[in-house]
């Protein structure tokens, strides 16, 4: 299973009305960028208070807590580690406070060369009271404003510092701000609340059920820093090309986003249909692994003319199984979570739809569900290319080793999940699904070619960014 590291939201009220109700529904709303701690920071009365643990939104958070944080600007997050472990010292947001105030971010993304800044900053003096690579980046932000006193001079020097992908929001004692990678590897948005107030967050679901406007993506390379003065955009650093990861498309956020300007659900529907384009496979039916895989099977089951059917229906109230102590536990697991439809399957021609091939550990299990519930062939169909290298950049990914397509052909993947035969989505068929050039987009774990040298962040400097 692959997970992404956070989700970010950030209010700032025109009104002076309280938004920590807003702040946990926003969050709720990107609950599924990170399941494993979260909080809420508010600034109020001159102080700043945060409210964090472990667990899910709705388990951390209750009326009496949401009522004691005070304010009408706070900064709210979400996560899943890929960078420091799973444990309370290190959910965000993170709070600083310096000689000449506070601050407190939280962050989305990965900073590759976080253990050298770390070090760096550990030799003059600095001490740190988590592993995440967000606590660095706050450090370094303080130590640049401590010299010149000037908030986006310092956020983009430390810009100049950091290698790796970033969105975050920020607090101040006089601003919220968000900040995006010179790249725009992590998606950040940005809209307007219904008071004329501003919101940002990972994903443009979180305006909608609070019933703010989507008002555009923060752009790459752009601080936007909204005060009691109004709202400002600075934008340091602008690169001539994008790097936006293409699998917050296929994948990771939800069908509902926009992203970039781009309907995530539209990309996906498209992949489906540009898959049965070239499929020759004579089915009965096709039907998703849910539920991130509807789309995908929804446009392929339009252009092929074969029946759409629900084949396996997901029990939403299983806990996550990664967390089992046994092989055969986790197995069982995963029949818990998806229950075949025997009567719909039974002696019929299966073409299976799932986002991704990771392991091919679950593909097998699923496959198997199937065919013992009497599926005659089932013939997987998978919406995003091999997987064949490890993200550096944000997601949680296995190791080469652990890929099952870094050393596998298709003919092998397929024998070893026990499909009748397997399709991965072509690269060229992702990036005219997406509707972006291949240089606006990050195929790293499809090609093992990164926009970011990742090799080569021994001096703290801007990145080196890859040439097409």
């Amino acid at each position: 299973m692959l997970r992404d590291k956070c989700g970010v939201v950030g209010i700032y009220s025109a009104s002076d009305t309280k938004v920590s109700y807003s702040i946990f529904y926003a969050l709720l709303a990107l609950q599924h960028r990170g399941q494993e701690s979260c909080g809420i920071t508010m600034r109020t009365d001159g102080d700043f208070i945060s409210e964090k643990g472990m667990g899910l939104v709705n388990e951390v958070f209750n009326l009496e807590k949401l009522d004691k944080l005070h304010g009408s600007v706070g900064i709210g997050h979400v996560r899943y580690s890929t960078t420091g472990e799973s444990e309370l010292f290190n959910a965000q947001p993170f709070v600083v406070r310096h000689s000449k105030g506070t601050i407190a971010i939280a962050h989305n993304g990965n900073i590759v060369n976080a253990e050298e800044l770390r070090e760096k900053l550990k030799a003059t003096g600095q001490a740190f009271v988590s592993t995440s690579d967000t606590e660095v980046i706050a450090h370094l932000i303080v130590r640049e404003y401590l010299k010149s006193e000037d908030m986006v001079e310092a956020i983009a020097s430390t810009m100049r510092k950091l290698v790796g992908s970033y969105s975050l929001a920020i607090l101040t004692d006089d601003a919220l701000i968000a900040v995006r990678d010179p790249l725009g590897i992590r998606p950040l948005s940005l809209g307007r609340t219904r008071d004329g107030g501003y919101i940002f967050a990972s994903e443009s679901v979180a305006f909608d059920v609070i019933n703010a406007k989507f008002e555009r993506d923060i752009k790459p390379g752009e601080i936007f820093v909204v005060s009691a003065s109004g709202a400002k955009s600075h934008r340091p650093y602008k690169l001539p090309r994008r790097a936006y990861c293409m699998f917050e498309y296929v994948y990771f956020s939800r069908p509902d986003s926009v992203l970039n300007g781009i309907p995530v659900y539209e990309v996906r529907e498209k992949l489906g249909m540009l898959m049965a384009e070239r499929d020759e496979v004579e089915a009965d039916l096709v039907t998703p692994i849910p539920d991130s895989a509807i789309p995908f099977a929804l446009g392929y089951s339009r252009a092929k003319g074969i029946p759409y059917r629900e084949g396996l229906i997901r029990n939403r109230y299983v806990g996550r199984t990664f967390i089992l102590p046994s092989q055969q536990a986790r197995e069982l697991a995963v029949k818990l979570k998806l229950n075949p439809l025997a009567r719909q399957i039974a002696g019929k021609r299966v073409v299976l739809f799932d986002d991704s091939i990771v392991r091919g550990t679950t593909s097998r299990r699923i496959i198997s569900i199937l065919k013992d519930a009497g599926a005659k062939e089932v013939h997987m169909r998978v919406g995003c290319p091999p997987i064949k290298s490890p993200c550096k950049l944000g997601i949680d990914m296995p190791t080469h080793e652990e890929l099952i397509a870094s050393a596998r052909s298709v003919e092998e993947i397929r024998s070893a999940i026990g499909a009748d035969s397997l399709k991965y989505t072509r690269i060229e068929d992702l990036i005219e699904a997406i509707g972006l050039s291949e240089d606006q987009l990050c195929l790293g774990c499809l090609t093992g070619k990164y926009p970011v040298e990742i090799a080569k962040y021994e001096q703290l400097r801007l990145p080196v960014y890859l040439k097409k």
